[in-house]
């Protein structure tokens, strides 16, 4: 018995020692390694519609078409059913077409990036988190 904890207690110490040599190495790498990655925001969601795409002007003259789109987790806690509710929107003229052609529960593809957008409230700033879709296709 006290073999196995002599064993135990020098492999804790191991992998302390691994531990901190890697942060060293980590640190002085760290540089190189930032500079090594690209930010990626694509986003590739399948799910059903559950709002009808509304198109609105805004102030500047552009358009936008909205709808939100929801998608079940594949794993759900306590054995509920649970589901993502996301909100999108198209604004190149392909995406809006195809945004406006959607009809609720179509099953669609969207592509895209995900936005935080800003806006001025009655009660002060406002924002949200929408996936800009990029492309839209019917399923």
């Amino acid at each position: 018995m006290a073999n196995s904890k002599t064993k135990a207690v020098l492999a804790v110490k191991k992998v302390k020692k691994i531990n901190k040599v890697a942060a060293r190495k980590t640190k002085a790498t760290n540089k190189i390694a930032i500079e090594e990655f690209t930010p990626i925001n694509e986003v590739r969601l399948v799910g059903r519609v559950t709002s009808l795409a509304v198109e609105k002007e805004l102030p500047s003259g552009d358009k936008v078409v909205e709808f939100r789109v929801v998608i079940g987790r594949e794993k759900s806690r306590n054995g509920k059913k649970e589901v993502d509710s996301l909100d999108i929107a198209a604004w190149s003229a392909k995406a809006r077409r195809a945004a406006l052609a959607v009809k609720i529960d179509t099953w669609v593809e969207v592509k895209g990036s995900v936005r935080r957008r800003f806006w001025r409230a009655p009660t002060g700033l406002a924002s949200r988190w929408q996936v800009e879709a990029s492309e839209v296709v019917r399923l």
